[in-house]
């Protein structure tokens, strides 16, 4: 029987601390908040007991940054799109930052098995002088394990309304997409990073923020990586490879990165990614 499971999570200030309250139904759960930084920035994990959907099986995460909170999310697992026989799985993301909060959000990839019918995606929405880091990989398939992705499909949408709007349905079929030098190349991992901002950045801080970021790009071999400035109010990261093992310590590089340039902060990574 299809599950169909939601996440409802409010990030609020209690004085000089960003506090968490959620409501679930179905098998979603939030890990207790983490103050590795101070009472300023909460940390949360997102927890899918199954850990994985199969055909029917719909996951909604909605989260609201209340003015002025912190808060980052990370998951313990991949996003597992296992195999459908008919209906197609779905994970719905949606994030809405207020005035002046921030949120970071950091999840393990999405993995697309051989044969899953599956949906991915994230709308998010931020108010004048709202800031978010966040990134979303995908991987096509289990390559490590000798389990192409030769059939099935995956649709994948990321969307902020005025700033960014991409939406790719990758066919197993459709090998001219999977292999062209002007597709994704024979790689089976891709993913996007973003700095998005509700107030449009400065010329001097939107170019100082992309050159700290391809400082840290450069000399990469593992992976094929872009980054720019698309419009005043975002700077984004493209990049694809053949396993995700190099792509996501990638990313983390250069969410450091981001985090100390673009916010003053250390790199105090969640928790979960020393398990």
């Amino acid at each position: 029987m299809p599950w169909h499971a939601q996440l409802d999570l409010h990030y609020r200030r209690d004085g000089e601390r960003t506090v968490l309250q959620h409501h679930h139904t179905g098998p979603l759960r939030i890990f207790k908040s983490l103050y590795p930084e101070g009472s300023g920035i909460c940390h949360n994990v997102i927890i899918h007991p199954p850990g994985g959907l199969v055909g029917g099986d719909v996951l909604e995460v909605n989260v609201q940054a209340a003015a002025h909170t912190h808060g980052l999310l990370a998951t313990p697992g991949a996003t597992r799109f296992y195999r459908s026989d008919g209906p197609s799985a779905s994970q719905q993301v949606t994030l809405v930052l207020d005035e002046g909060a921030r949120l970071e959000w950091l999840p393990l990839e999405a993995i697309a098995y051989p044969g899953c019918l599956a949906h991915n995606s994230l709308r998010a929405t931020l108010a004048d002088g709202a800031e978010m880091i966040g990134w979303d990989v995908c991987a096509l398939g289990l390559p490590n394990a000798g389990q192409a992705f030769d059939r099935g499909s995956l649709t994948q949408q990321l969307d902020i309304p005025g700033l960014w709007l991409e939406r790719s349905r990758i066919d197993a079929a459709d090998t001219r997409l999977l292999e062209s030098p002007l597709g994704l190349g024979g790689h089976k991992c891709m993913g996007t990073l973003w700095l998005a901002t509700g107030t449009p950045l400065t010329r001097e801080r939107r170019e100082h923020l992309l050159a700290s970021v391809r400082a840290v790009l450069e000399g990469e071999h593992g992976v094929q990586v872009g980054a720019t400035c698309p419009n005043p109010r975002m700077l984004v990261v493209r990049a694809v490879a053949p396993l995700v093992e190099p792509l996501m310590a990638l990313f983390q590089r250069v969410w450091a990165s981001l985090r100390t340039e673009a916010w003053q902060l250390g790199s105090t990574p969640p928790r979960i990614w020393k398990v």
